[in-house]
């Protein structure tokens, strides 16, 4: 690989395209984090119903297992801003309808189910033209840079948008403020307008011809490349375990780890608990951003990612709620800088031509398999407690990435020799 990011602090926030589209991002992701906020404690509040939050989740990350390779499509043969605008749109259009259908008091379960599973596509057509346009906006030079301040930036909107929807609940109540979060949207919608980036912008080198978009045959023939390339299979299999494995599902079963820790489960102890996480990731982004620390490097990804095992299996060990707040701040950082490096190894290996399928068949991995951490972690945890399912979890997860390195660093070998 000839292309290495550059060890510059704050590479990426050098552009001023790219300091635009970092702030117009954080607040895309804190709107998404409000309206999670406001929808779901309404629907708590009007159905009580587990099967719906069960469904929120589902629809929230199946359509990334189901379309994120044709969102990637769509961005490979058309301008990925306005594949990302009509997310947007859409994302703006389910928080006025929730406003309207709370307003009027005539919100029914199937209403709900729509929204949630708009809500979801919404995502799926943000993830893939969104990265990129990292690459339209700064090359490849500084890419991990790119991919790594994006990550934080659409933490960082996660983590403030509980308490800005909160706020917006409050002052508002929940009709006008999920509308009201409908223009925190419109930053980003209107960047993308004019930004000077996209297809018609891009150096005689990187002009391809739009391929057509095949459907299944899409899918199948991303799967081929990519199984062909070592570092973006083993990238995209080892984001895929430890979303399957582990992913977020921990999160959810917060509340029971607040109360084995002695402090309940809800309350200013349970907050710290689920903030933990993200200010791990942040501060992540920060330090190794300041100091352009970390190359991305294939070993370093599976590095990174056996002590994000260690750290979160001993979380689930732990009985000290100051040790377990530490090692989920740690579990946070590690998160960040094994995410980022990867998704960057999987950017600068992806042929040109095809970049945003490939990017798409990588959140196929990242993000859809969190579909399913819910069983490996929480269903098997009503069976043998969260403790040892978390725990196991994780230690299946540090078998697997093992079994990964060393199959990559066979297909490694191999390529080299031939």
């Amino acid at each position: 690989m000839t292309d290495t990011p550059s060890p510059q602090s704050f590479a990426a926030l050098r552009h001023s395209g790219y300091r635009a589209y970092f702030i117009g991002s954080a607040m895309a992701m804190m709107a998404d984090s409000i309206e999670h906020v406001i929808s779901y404690w309404i629907i708590f509040e009007k159905f009580h119903s587990p099967a719906l939050a069960g469904f929120a989740v589902i629809a929230h990350w199946l359509p990334f297992i189901l379309f994120s390779v044709h969102a990637g499509a769509l961005a490979d043969r058309f301008d990925p801003r306005r594949v990302m605008q009509l997310g947007m749109v859409i994302f703006m259009g389910v928080s006025v309808a929730w406003g309207l259908l709370f307003l009027t008091d005539s919100l029914e379960m199937w209403h709900a189910m729509v929204l949630l599973a708009l809500h979801g596509i919404a995502g799926v057509l943000w993830a893939p033209a969104g990265q990129m346009l990292i690459h339209d906006i700064i090359g490849p030079t500084q890419l991990q840079s790119g991919v790594r301040l994006l990550a934080t930036s659409r933490t960082l909107g996660f983590l403030l948008g509980p308490a800005i929807g909160g706020g917006l609940r409050l002052i508002f109540g929940a009709a006008w403020g999920i509308m009201v979060n409908a223009l925190i949207y419109l930053p980003l919608t209107l960047w993308l307008w004019k930004a000077p980036y996209g297809p018609k912008f891009r150096a005689a080198g990187d002009q391809v011809p739009p391929a057509a978009i095949r459907g299944l045959n899409d899918i199948l023939a991303t799967v081929k490349i990519a199984a062909a390339n070592p570092t973006i299979i083993s990238m995209t299999l080892l984001a895929g375990a430890a979303s399957l494995f582990v992913g977020n599902a921990h999160q959810a079963q917060m509340p029971e780890f607040s109360q084995d820790l002695g402090y309940g489960g809800e309350g200013l102890y349970y907050s710290l608990l689920l903030a933990a996480n993200g200010a791990g990731a942040v501060i992540a982004g920060l330090v190794l951003e300041s100091r352009g620390m970390l190359v991305a490097r294939p070993r370093t990804a599976f590095i990174l990612l056996m002590l994000w095992c260690l750290a979160i299996g001993a979380f689930a060990a732990v009985t000290n709620y100051t040790l377990a707040l530490v090692l989920l701040f740690i579990a946070g950082f590690l998160e960040l800088a094994y995410n980022a490096m990867a998704q960057t190894l999987v950017q600068l290996g992806a042929p040109i031509e095809i970049r945003g399928r490939v990017i798409g068949l990588y959140i196929v991995s990242s993000l859809g398999m969190k579909t399913f951490s819910g069983i490996t972690v929480g269903v098997a945890g009503g069976w043998i407690g969260i403790h040892w399912s978390l725990g196991l979890s994780a230690a299946a997860l540090l078998a697997v990435t093992i079994g990964l390195f060393i199959y990559a660093e066979q297909m490694s070998r191999t390529a080299r020799e031939l």
